[in-house]
């Protein structure tokens, strides 16, 4: 468990990182990723057109405030362990860091969690959650099938 963790942070800052590389015509690649998530999860958990309509604005909204956070703690510690070669980097500084990052993220799953509920049926919210980690797990699948034949290819 502690690994599919991990592998999703990694997967996340690597993204992120990807992003922040290129310049601001990504947010256009950026904004599709996005909307085909939302589509599978639409698509995965039945959602009615309705629930469509209500739900796609509260997604957008949380997956945006996620990436942004993804992309500041992504510079935040590029820019702490740029120098690690030549300076010792504050550890303690960057653990606490990564905590609170861990925490700012279940308070927004939280809030989502909370918007959602007042949305969707219980069993519709169910549903979509197992979507959600359907696609996740997809997701790092096809990232570490990508890796595999990469290796092969070296």
């Amino acid at each position: 468990m502690k690994l599919v963790k991990f592998a999703l942070i990694g997967l996340i800052l690597f993204l992120s990182g990807i992003a922040n590389a290129q310049d601001h015509d990504n947010s256009s690649k950026i904004d599709e990723m996005h909307a085909l998530k939302w589509q599978t999860l639409a698509t995965e958990a039945h959602l009615t057109p309705k629930d469509i309509e209500v739900v796609q604005p509260v997604f957008i909204e949380y997956e945006k405030s996620m990436w942004n956070m993804h992309k500041q703690n992504h510079d935040f510690f590029k820019s702490a362990l740029k120098n690690a070669k030549k300076v010792t980097p504050n550890y303690a500084d960057l653990n606490d860091r990564y905590v609170e990052n861990l925490f700012k993220e279940a308070q927004m799953f939280r809030s989502y969690h909370l918007q959602l509920r007042k949305l969707l049926s219980p069993e519709t919210l169910f549903k979509y959650y197992k979507a959600e980690r359907e696609y996740k797990r997809k997701l790092l699948q096809e990232y570490q099938e990508h890796r595999s034949q990469e290796k092969q290819k070296q």
